[in-house]
């Protein structure tokens, strides 16, 4: 691997309190080098994607059938009750 472009260097304090900004740069392709004391410990690299995301909006589309109301409860209202008085005895 080619390392002639500069690689960003933190101290592991810095790395901890940055660490959003520091993954954002790897995400963009930078590497990230970690270290301790002023000497290097680690190395953080992006892992080369292999195939983006081609999914398009709507692809599923009629794929699937809804039967039945979604809109009407599974339970009969009958036992409603029942199951409020459940929940109120597992918070007490």
């Amino acid at each position: 691997m080619d390392h002639t472009i500069a690689m960003k260097i933190a101290n592991i304090a810095e790395f901890k309190n940055h660490l959003s900004r520091f993954l954002s740069a790897v995400e963009a392709g930078e590497e990230v080098e970690v270290h301790k004391r002023n000497v290097p410990i680690a190395r953080i690299i992006p892992i080369p994607r292999k195939h983006t995301n081609r999914t398009e909006l709507g692809c599923g589309v009629g794929s699937a059938e809804t039967k039945g109301d979604l809109t009407v409860p599974l339970i009969p209202e009958d036992n409603w009750e029942m199951h409020e008085d459940q929940w109120s005895e597992r918070s007490t």
